[in-house]
């Protein structure tokens, strides 16, 4: 099974952010995949509204983003902490896939 990051937005209505997140493991489950959510995990124990709680689950994401095969980004809008996510994925030469919403795989993505 292959281990993948899952890249999706967080802040701002966080309450659906992380339903939406769980549904995105979820689907990534079911295509046979091992995700991994660092949103989902790193909030267990990091303050999001606490600057340097926010910054230090950044450098943990992308410290377990070097140990992922891929990186399947979802979701209608690209977020800053995202945009992160996937310049440091494209610097691994780490396999990237774009989802809409739906879960459904999007091609000639385009990061805005």
């Amino acid at each position: 099974m292959k281990l993948v990051f899952i890249c999706s937005p967080y802040r701002g209505d966080i309450e659906r952010n992380t339903l939406r997140a769980r549904a995105y493991c979820r689907f990534a489950y079911t295509k046979g995949a091992v995700p991994f959510a660092p949103h989902l995990h790193n909030t267990q124990f990091l303050d999001e509204s606490i600057n340097e709680e926010r910054q230090a689950g950044i450098v943990l994401g992308l410290h377990l983003l070097s140990h992922c095969e891929a990186l399947w980004v979802f979701g209608n809008q690209m977020t800053e902490g995202m945009r992160v996510e996937i310049e440091a994925a494209s610097k691994m030469d780490m396999p990237i896939k774009y989802f809409n919403d739906k879960c459904e795989e999007l091609t000639n993505y385009e990061t805005r």
